[in-house]
Protein backbone atom coordinates (compact mmCIF):
# COMPACT_ATOMS: atom_id res chain seq x y z
CA UNK A 1 0.00 0.00 0.00
CA UNK A 2 1.26 3.47 -1.30
CA UNK A 3 1.11 6.44 1.44
CA UNK A 4 0.30 9.67 0.45
CA UNK A 5 2.37 12.54 2.31
CA UNK A 6 0.20 15.44 2.13
CA UNK A 7 1.41 18.39 -0.04
CA UNK A 8 3.89 21.18 1.44
CA UNK A 9 2.56 24.17 2.81
CA UNK A 10 3.69 26.96 1.04
CA UNK A 11 1.67 29.83 2.75
CA UNK A 12 2.12 33.34 2.80
CA UNK A 13 -0.17 34.36 5.36
CA UNK A 14 2.57 34.74 8.34
CA UNK A 15 5.21 37.07 6.30
CA UNK A 16 2.04 39.23 5.38
CA UNK A 17 0.59 39.29 9.24
CA UNK A 18 3.90 39.89 10.31
CA UNK A 19 4.31 42.88 7.89
CA UNK A 20 1.37 43.87 9.27
CA UNK A 21 1.83 43.67 13.31
CA UNK A 22 5.29 45.58 12.20
CA UNK A 23 2.94 48.52 10.59
CA UNK A 24 0.67 48.82 13.15
CA UNK A 25 3.34 48.98 15.69
CA UNK A 26 5.39 51.91 13.98
CA UNK A 27 1.67 53.24 13.34
CA UNK A 28 0.74 53.08 17.55
CA UNK A 29 4.15 54.08 18.39
CA UNK A 30 3.29 57.40 15.96
CA UNK A 31 0.10 57.81 17.10
CA UNK A 32 1.24 58.07 20.70
CA UNK A 33 3.51 60.33 20.07
CA UNK A 34 1.25 62.37 17.95
CA UNK A 35 -1.42 62.43 21.63
CA UNK A 36 1.84 63.39 23.44
CA UNK A 37 2.89 66.40 21.40
CA UNK A 38 -0.85 67.42 21.12
CA UNK A 39 -1.41 67.21 24.88
CA UNK A 40 1.88 69.59 25.46
CA UNK A 41 1.08 72.17 22.88
CA UNK A 42 -2.40 72.43 24.63
CA UNK A 43 -0.93 72.97 27.96
CA UNK A 44 1.35 75.34 27.04
CA UNK A 45 -1.60 77.36 25.42
CA UNK A 46 -3.01 76.81 28.37
CA UNK A 47 -0.30 78.02 30.61
CA UNK A 48 0.22 81.01 28.22
CA UNK A 49 -3.74 82.18 28.56
CA UNK A 50 -3.06 81.74 32.17
CA UNK A 51 -0.16 84.20 32.31
CA UNK A 52 -1.86 87.07 30.03
CA UNK A 53 -4.59 87.13 32.37
CA UNK A 54 -2.37 87.58 35.55
CA UNK A 55 -0.52 90.09 32.83
CA UNK A 56 -3.40 91.97 32.60
CA UNK A 57 -3.39 92.79 36.23
CA UNK A 58 -0.49 94.73 35.43
CA UNK A 59 -2.39 96.84 33.18
CA UNK A 60 -5.81 96.92 35.04
CA UNK A 61 -3.40 98.46 37.96
CA UNK A 62 -2.06 101.16 35.84
CA UNK A 63 -5.16 101.94 34.37
CA UNK A 64 -6.90 102.48 37.48
CA UNK A 65 -3.84 104.84 38.87
CA UNK A 66 -3.81 106.78 35.61
CA UNK A 67 -7.42 107.32 35.44
CA UNK A 68 -8.24 108.99 38.85
CA UNK A 69 -8.84 112.56 38.86
CA UNK A 70 -5.79 113.57 41.35
CA UNK A 71 -3.10 111.91 39.11
CA UNK A 72 -3.83 114.61 36.16
CA UNK A 73 -1.31 116.78 37.76
CA UNK A 74 1.12 113.91 38.21
CA UNK A 75 1.14 113.89 34.63
CA UNK A 76 3.30 116.50 33.85
CA UNK A 77 6.35 114.82 35.31
CA UNK A 78 7.64 111.40 36.20
CA UNK A 79 6.14 109.34 39.24
CA UNK A 80 8.61 106.49 39.73
CA UNK A 81 6.51 104.85 42.88
CA UNK A 82 3.48 105.08 40.59
CA UNK A 83 5.50 103.36 37.42
CA UNK A 84 4.85 106.40 35.57
CA UNK A 85 7.61 107.84 32.77
CA UNK A 86 6.69 111.31 31.31
CA UNK A 87 8.55 110.27 27.80
CA UNK A 88 9.00 108.11 25.59
CA UNK A 89 12.13 106.88 23.20
CA UNK A 90 10.84 105.39 20.17
CA UNK A 91 13.98 103.11 20.03
CA UNK A 92 13.33 101.30 22.67
CA UNK A 93 11.07 97.90 22.25
CA UNK A 94 9.78 95.92 25.39
CA UNK A 95 13.21 93.98 25.35
CA UNK A 96 15.49 97.20 25.87
CA UNK A 97 16.45 97.22 29.52
CA UNK A 98 15.56 101.22 29.93
CA UNK A 99 12.14 100.25 28.50
CA UNK A 100 11.38 99.26 32.04
CA UNK A 101 13.22 101.91 33.94
CA UNK A 102 11.07 103.23 36.62
CA UNK A 103 8.45 100.30 36.54
CA UNK A 104 6.25 98.86 39.90
CA UNK A 105 6.18 95.39 40.44
CA UNK A 106 2.66 94.33 41.84
CA UNK A 107 2.84 91.64 44.56
CA UNK A 108 1.53 88.18 43.64
CA UNK A 109 -2.04 87.65 43.76
CA UNK A 110 -3.27 84.51 45.25
CA UNK A 111 -0.18 82.19 44.60
CA UNK A 112 0.40 83.15 41.05
CA UNK A 113 3.39 85.34 39.58
CA UNK A 114 4.33 89.17 40.55
CA UNK A 115 3.42 91.65 37.37
CA UNK A 116 5.46 94.13 36.54
CA UNK A 117 3.84 97.48 34.71
CA UNK A 118 5.11 100.79 33.36
CA UNK A 119 3.30 103.19 32.42
CA UNK A 120 4.76 105.93 29.53
CA UNK A 121 2.94 108.64 28.00
CA UNK A 122 3.75 109.40 24.23
CA UNK A 123 6.06 112.43 24.93
CA UNK A 124 9.60 113.65 23.91
CA UNK A 125 10.23 114.81 26.87
CA UNK A 126 9.21 115.29 30.46
CA UNK A 127 7.16 118.55 31.31
CA UNK A 128 3.75 119.91 29.98
CA UNK A 129 2.31 118.56 26.61
CA UNK A 130 2.27 121.77 24.51
CA UNK A 131 5.81 123.27 26.05
CA UNK A 132 7.90 125.18 23.39
CA UNK A 133 11.02 126.97 25.47
CA UNK A 134 13.60 125.76 25.55
CA UNK A 135 12.59 122.87 23.13
CA UNK A 136 9.40 121.84 21.96
CA UNK A 137 7.61 118.43 23.29
CA UNK A 138 6.32 116.59 20.92
CA UNK A 139 3.53 114.06 22.18
CA UNK A 140 1.26 111.73 20.06
CA UNK A 141 -2.15 113.16 20.20
CA UNK A 142 -5.43 112.74 18.84
CA UNK A 143 -8.28 115.47 18.16
CA UNK A 144 -11.26 113.99 20.11
CA UNK A 145 -14.49 113.13 17.17
CA UNK A 146 -17.63 114.00 18.20
CA UNK A 147 -20.22 110.64 18.04
CA UNK A 148 -17.04 108.11 17.86
CA UNK A 149 -17.26 106.44 21.29
CA UNK A 150 -13.72 105.26 21.19
CA UNK A 151 -12.29 108.90 21.62
CA UNK A 152 -14.74 109.85 24.14
CA UNK A 153 -12.92 111.51 27.75
CA UNK A 154 -13.19 108.95 30.75
CA UNK A 155 -15.59 110.69 32.43
CA UNK A 156 -17.72 112.00 29.66
CA UNK A 157 -20.96 110.88 29.22
CA UNK A 158 -22.57 109.21 26.13
CA UNK A 159 -26.16 110.22 26.23
CA UNK A 160 -27.63 111.95 23.47
CA UNK A 161 -28.15 115.15 24.75
CA UNK A 162 -24.52 115.32 26.71
CA UNK A 163 -22.08 117.85 25.62
CA UNK A 164 -19.60 116.83 23.18
CA UNK A 165 -16.78 119.16 22.31
CA UNK A 166 -14.30 118.85 19.18
CA UNK A 167 -11.73 120.89 20.52
CA UNK A 168 -9.79 118.83 23.49
CA UNK A 169 -6.65 117.02 21.92
CA UNK A 170 -6.17 113.38 23.81
CA UNK A 171 -2.60 112.41 24.96
CA UNK A 172 -1.63 108.89 24.51
CA UNK A 173 -0.33 106.58 27.45
CA UNK A 174 1.50 103.30 26.50
CA UNK A 175 0.44 100.66 29.43
CA UNK A 176 3.07 98.06 29.08
CA UNK A 177 3.15 94.68 31.68
CA UNK A 178 5.25 91.51 31.34
CA UNK A 179 5.02 88.47 34.37
CA UNK A 180 7.86 85.94 33.65
CA UNK A 181 6.48 82.47 34.47
CA UNK A 182 7.05 79.52 36.69
CA UNK A 183 8.05 77.05 34.04
CA UNK A 184 10.07 79.55 31.71
CA UNK A 185 7.35 80.99 29.76
CA UNK A 186 6.88 85.12 30.30
CA UNK A 187 3.94 87.18 28.35
CA UNK A 188 4.07 90.66 27.51
CA UNK A 189 0.32 92.49 27.20
CA UNK A 190 0.19 96.63 26.03
CA UNK A 191 -2.80 98.80 25.98
CA UNK A 192 -2.93 101.63 24.25
CA UNK A 193 -4.76 104.63 26.65
CA UNK A 194 -5.66 108.35 25.35
CA UNK A 195 -6.68 110.58 28.19
CA UNK A 196 -7.28 114.54 27.76
CA UNK A 197 -4.45 116.72 29.47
Amino acid sequence: MMRHLPPRQRGVALPVILIMLTVMLVTSIYLLRASTSTTLTVTNLAYDAALSKEADLGVHTAFAWLSQPATKALLVNNSPANGYVASINPGWTVSTPAFWTGSVTTAPVGGGSSVEYVIHRMCTFAGTYNASAPVANSCMLSAAKQGVAASVALVSSLLQNAPQYDGQAQLHYVITARIFGARGGNVVVQSVVMMGP
